[in-house]
Formats: structure tokens, sequence, C-alpha cells
């Protein structure tokens, strides 16, 4: 044997030693991505079919709710009982549970203007009503006031700021500017965009506060109204009524609510409350307006769904928004 044939030999060895490193290396990263690929389908997969467990949840909520105007074209029953209600069921690999609740026991935000489509100006019982809830709520009255001006401006169509609101101008500064919406709010997270409010404020309105897709006062429906949601009806009165009578006169509620909104104002404690015509007409017994919640466990994966449904007055339950994430 030669003497470079050693050498020779070793560099033979250590090339193929390379190559071996170098397509373990190569194997290694392959089985990586696939595992990863095969992990992301398993997860779309199983996300995917959470969100159909969803729609058919959410068509179920929709004929259930169109039952229950059925039976009470007039007066939304309260049995069976709906409102708040968890109702969970068993699937394969998780389980559902869906929830309905009064989506009009609320003041709704977009109540601050009155019109149509771009044409929306101020509506005075919709700002009072909204300072009346700030009071009830122990916000200052002095910052409502301006928050009050301030969403006025956000949602008409003008240029023109009232005394204490914000036109786009007042927005175009910040470090990430931004214009008023000039339309109705779809969220009421949009609430938070608003100059003036802050954590502390939108904490305090939130539980009693609502977007709905039109510029009507809310109508609350007294039968399905908590104690806890004494400042609506507060807010409803104005200061005629402190807290602690707002949660008696809910709590003196019939078993099956008031027959009508003539029974409820009968009641001595509202005897010599005044409250204006248009106010007064906003109290029903009519819920038209639903909340529902659906939460998804299938498979390791959640998916959350909510939605607001209307029931109109021919009977058909619509979607009119649609989220795939909690409310805010």
């Amino acid at each position: 044997m030669r003497p470079g044939s050693d050498n020779r030999e070793g560099m033979a060895l250590l090339t193929v030693l390379l190559l071996v490193a170098v397509m373990s290396v190569v194997a290694v990263a392959l089985l990586d991505d696939v595992r990863f690929s095969v992990r992301r389908a398993t997860n779309a997969e199983t996300q995917a079919q959470a969100q159909w467990y969803a729609s058919g949840a959410e068509t179920l909520a929709r004929r259930q709710v169109a039952r229950l105007l059925a039976a009470g074209p007039a007066r939304t029953p309260l049995e069976p009982d709906w409102n708040g209600r968890r109702l969970s069921f068993p699937i394969d690999g998780g389980s559902i549970s869906a929830v309905v609740t009064d989506g009009q026991a609320c003041f709704n935000l977009n109540s601050l203007v009155e019109g149509f489509g771009e044409d929306l100006m101020e509506r005075p019982l919709g700002r009072a009503q909204f300072l009346a809830l700030g009071r009830a709520v122990g916000a200052p009255d002095s910052r409502m006031r301006a928050v009050a001006d301030a969403l006025t401006d956000w949602l008409d169509a003008d240029g023109v700021s009232r005394p204490l609101g914000a036109e786009d101008g007042a927005y175009a500064g910040l470090a990430t500017p931004y214009r008023t919406g000039g339309v109705l709010l779809a969220e009421v997270s949009e609430l938070r965009a608003v100059r003036g409010v802050d954590g502390d404020l939108y904490r305090r309105l939130r539980p009693y506060v609502c977007a709905l897709p039109t510029s009507r006062l809310s109508p609350l429906n007294v039968n399905t109204l908590t104690p806890e949601q004494a400042p609506l009806l507060m807010m409803l009165t104005g200061d005629d009524l402190g807290p602690d009578a707002a949660r008696a006169v809910i709590a003196r509620r019939p078993r099956d609510g008031w027959p009508d909104v003539a029974a409820f104002w009968a009641q001595p404690a509202l005897a010599r409350v005044e409250v204006p015509g248009e106010a007064r007409d906003q109290v029903t017994v009519l819920t038209r307006y639903f909340n529902l919640r659906i939460d998804i466990d299938h498979g390791g994966g959640r998916a959350v769904r909510t939605a607001l449904l209307h029931a109109q007055p021919d009977g058909v339950v619509r979607t009119v928004i649609q989220r795939w994430t909690p409310e805010e």
C-alpha cells in the first residue's frame, strides 16, 4: 500500500460521516416540518369542526327564540326559564354550552342620536338618559357630559364639534390618528375610542350599555330586569327613583312577570314618579333582541361565538351581529 492511501481512505471516511451527519440534520428538520404540518392540519380541522358545532348551536338558538315568541307574541314568556340559563350538552370529544340573555336590557348608545343613515342629530332625551345612567353608576357628571358630547360628535355626520365634544381634528393629533365614525356604533367596544372614555368609566358603564343596530331609545323589558340592573330603571326615571327603590320595584315583579306595561306603572312606588311620555313608551314586556354566547370544547380546542339575534314581527329570527370572540 502506498503511503498516501491511508490519507485518502481517511478523507473518504470523513466525507461519508459528514454526509451522514448532514442527512441526519435534514431528516430531523423534515420530520419536524411534517410533525408541525400534521399538528396544524389537525388543529385547523378541530377548529373548523368546533365552528360547525357553533353554527349548529346558533341555528338551534334562533329556532328556540322563534318558538318563544310564537308562544307569546305580545309578551315574552319567562317560562321555560331562558334568560341567562346555561344549557350544556355533550358532543364527540367535548361539549357545547349556550346562554341566551335579553339583548335589550341596556342603554342603547346609538340612541344619543336620532335619524337614519348619515342624517343623524342629537336626541335630547337620549342624552338625558345617558347622563342619568352615569349618575346611577357613580360616574362624575362632568365626565359624562363631555363623553355625551364627544359620542354625539362621533355618531353624527357633520364636522361641527359640540361644546365639550370632539370631531376629527381632536383625534388627528394622537400618536395613532383616526377619525370619528359618522355612523351608528356596531360594537360597544368602539366607545373606548371616544375622547374622555377611560378604563374606569368604561368598566362602570359596560354592564348597562349596548349598541343596538338602531337609533331607537332602548326598549326595556321590565319582566327580564334583575336587581343588579336597577341603574337602568333609575336611568329611565331620572333622579326620581333611588337605587333601593329601583331594586325594590324589580323585586316585586310577579312570578310570571307583569301582564302588561300598565300593570308595571300602576305600582305604588311609581305612582309619584314623573316620566316623559317617550320614556314611558320605552317600557315593554316584549323582547326582540337576544344576546347569544356559545362555548365549544372539542378535541382539546376551544371556540367562542357570540351573536345578537333579532326576532322580527313576522316571526323570523335573524342574526344581526356575529363574532368569533367574547363580547368586550
